[in-house]
């Protein structure tokens, strides 16, 4: 093989590279990482009532993070709860619930 051939096949290699990258953070794929994060912290939350979840958009290069926002059962005082959603095993951690004295967080309203 020709030696000036060899940086032009490394070229092309690297592009392929680069576009499959792409297409793998597509938004698509960006919407169906962020529903898998919330199904599975609030399936994580179930001791909590009326649970709802915010999803860090992207999470961390490891994680996908969010906040699991609920009423412990018999309780009438919400808490918030921090996911941690680990991407290579497909698990979820949950810390502590933090009360309204601590974090105080309102759950966004969805657009219609």
């Amino acid at each position: 093989m020709p030696q000036r051939l060899i940086p032009a096949f490394a070229l092309a290699a690297a592009t392929t590279f680069i576009a499959s990258t792409a297409a793998a953070s597509s938004g698509d794929a960006w919407e169906s990482f962020r529903a898998e994060v919330s199904e599975k912290c609030l399936a994580a939350a179930a001791s909590l009532e009326k649970a709802s979840a915010v999803v860090d958009p992207f999470g961390s290069e490891s994680f996908g993070l969010a906040l699991v926002i609920g009423t412990p059962k018999g309780s009438d005082t919400a808490v918030t709860q921090i996911c941690v959603f680990d991407k290579q095993k497909k698990t979820v951690e949950l810390g502590g619930e933090l009360t309204p004295d601590t974090v105080n967080i309102a759950v966004p309203t969805k657009a219609q």
